[in-house]
């Protein structure tokens, strides 16, 4: 099974209207047929990095996608009362705090009066909007229900952000307490070990290893700290650069998913990312085979969104889902189970739906279980850390105590 490439595009609608973007295929003619199937005309196809796959132009920040949830969900409100499309959307944008994005989306209402859908003003703008975004949009439009279809992703968008919200904040103290802990040894090494250096390099005879390797510490950490800031810095630059490379992004993935704990707990928001998605989308009318490729694009970890990728390539041959999707092994026992019931049942809107509430509940609850044992983790390690450094110092002094009272 080969990894899908990603694959940055121009294309011409049927109106004669000129569109780019990216996407994953498996190869180049997958990648046509593809756009074919959305109504686009290839004129330009060529290969493009990994992280441009699936989000054209600039990355949504965080600001943005704050700012998106708040218009979408005052747009579907408007709209349900009655007001034309570009006096809501005039009206909502009024309401947006942030600066850069409300010029945006200043673009995005001036493209509506000029004769564009809402879906495709959406597709023109990736800083703001996603392309799951823009087709949920064009799904309500092509219904009637264009209210009820931003209700739908108002929905989604607010959850996508809750389980964001829930994971960084669950994630604070952990991360606090590790920062603190290095802190911590990093004074004992800069300040407590120099004051006993000059004393025990007076000693006769050979020092304990541990004290040697402490003070070796300490003198490393004073001598050349511009060096390791340096090195940490340089690190804090060249990791994500190779992470760019899709071989060793999809090695680290990879490797995430088989830790304990967190490779589930990683397995599980993925899944419930992609089901929150794919359940709005195939709730709003969008094909199934068009849901999941554009689902898929929400995952982040690469092991898994090349999975579901192939997957979603499979059905739009007419294939099916749940039983290729448990094939590739990288989504949840359950989660295979609700999409089997909800495909044999064809109920797989609700039961996406529900398998996302399920799933939220137990990263939850896995979250607040990692949690627990690393705050304990953690303490103990400065503690012993802490032990350890005051011990090979003790054990010094001690010994160059004993050869002094031993000598005549």
């Amino acid at each position: 099974m080969s990894d899908p490439i990603p694959f940055r595009y121009s294309a011409v609608r049927s109106d004669g209207s000129r569109h780019q973007g990216a996407l994953l295929a498996l190869d180049r003619s997958d990648a046509v047929r593809s756009l074919r199937q959305r109504g686009l005309m290839v004129t330009a196809l060529d290969t493009a990095r990994a992280d441009d796959a699936g989000n054209p132009g600039k990355r949504v920040r965080g600001a943005n996608r704050q700012a998106t949830l708040q218009l979408v969900g005052e747009l579907a409100v408007l709209l349900k009362a009655g007001l034309p499309l570009d006096r809501a959307m005039a009206l909502a944008i009024d309401n947006i705090e942030d600066a850069g994005a409300a010029r945006a989306m200043a673009g995005l209402l001036a493209a509506v009066r000029e004769g564009a859908t809402l879906s495709r003003a959406m597709d023109d703008h990736p800083e703001l909007f996603t392309p799951a975004d823009a087709a949920m949009a064009e799904a309500g439009e092509a219904s009637g229900q264009l209210a009820v279809a931003l209700e739908r992703l108002a929905a989604m968008l607010e959850q996508a952000a809750a389980l964001r919200r829930m994971v960084g904040t669950a994630m604070i103290y952990p991360l606090a307490l590790m920062v603190i802990a290095l802190g911590v040894i990093a004074l004992m090494l800069l300040f407590v070990v120099p004051q006993f250096e000059h004393l025990l390099d007076t000693a006769h005879g050979d020092l304990p290893a541990a004290s040697m390797a402490v003070i070796g510490a300490s003198r490393l950490l004073r001598a050349d700290w511009p060096w390791l800031l340096l090195a940490l810095g340089a690190a804090g630059i060249g990791i994500p650069q190779l992470l760019r490379r899709p071989g060793a992004r999809t090695a680290l993935d990879r490797t995430v998913l088989a830790l304990p704990l967190l490779g589930e707990l990683v397995r599980r928001m993925e899944t419930a990312r992609m089901a929150h998605t794919l359940g709005a989308l195939v709730e709003g009318g969008v094909p199934l085979p068009h849901a999941l490729a554009l689902a898929q694009r929400t995952i982040g970890n690469s092991v898994m969104a090349s999975a579901v990728a192939t997957v979603a390539t499979g059905l739009r041959q007419g294939g099916g889902l749940a039983g290729p999707l448990a094939q590739t092994g990288v989504l949840p026992r359950m989660a295979v189970a609700f999409l089997r019931t909800g495909e044999e049942s064809s109920q797989l809107a609700l039961m996406l739906g529900r398998l996302a509430q399920v799933l939220d509940r137990d990263v939850r609850t896995r979250l607040e279980r990692l949690v627990a044992i690393l705050t304990p983790t953690i303490t103990v390690i400065l503690g012993a850390s802490v032990a350890g450094i005051i011990a090979a110092i003790m054990s010094a002094i001690l010994g160059f105590n004993d050869l002094a009272v031993a000598q005549p």
